[in-house]
């Protein structure tokens, strides 16, 4: 195989796992900064906001007390009732997935990426008119902001 063939497959490669990787409705943005300092960062911007952040799970923190090791990962719980409701509401289904979520989380090669459900998923998944799911698309304004 010449450099053009390795090059085009593995182009080829990357766009397919590009593509698997959008359908299964998990956002990831890379982080310049460590997660605690992202989850820091994350909890000002929503708190600049008026979010509430309902829980903070330390899931590696958990994973060493429990005797086990696992790389710096956190999950943000968060929302406004104000404008989760309505979606509730409209689909009690959509339950499952409020209030929001964030996970932080360190890599192997120690990057940070902050993961969240994409609007378009949740509003799919629970079929929410695009009017009634419009405050799901704040997130990817939120975590932009944020990891800047």
């Amino acid at each position: 195989m010449n450099m053009l063939q390795a090059l085009s497959a593995t182009t080829l490669l990357a766009a397919t796992l590009h593509v698997q990787a959008a359908d299964n409705g998990i956002v990831s943005r890379e982080s310049p900064h460590s997660v605690d300092e992202t989850v820091r960062r994350l909890e000002s911007v929503l708190q600049s906001r008026g979010i509430t952040v309902f829980a903070r799970i330390d899931h590696s923190g958990e994973a060493e007390k429990a005797g086990l090791r696992m790389r710096p990962t956190r999950l943000l719980i968060f929302g406004n009732p104000k404008a989760g409701t309505p979606m509730m509401v409209a689909a009690p289904s959509a339950a499952l997935d409020l209030p929001m979520k964030l996970l932080v989380a360190e890599g192997e090669s120690g990057s940070v990426t902050v993961s969240y459900n994409a609007a378009d998923h949740v509003r799919q998944r629970h079929g929410l008119s695009a009017e009634v799911a419009k405050p799901l698309s704040a997130i990817e304004g939120l975590v932009a902001e944020a990891i800047r």
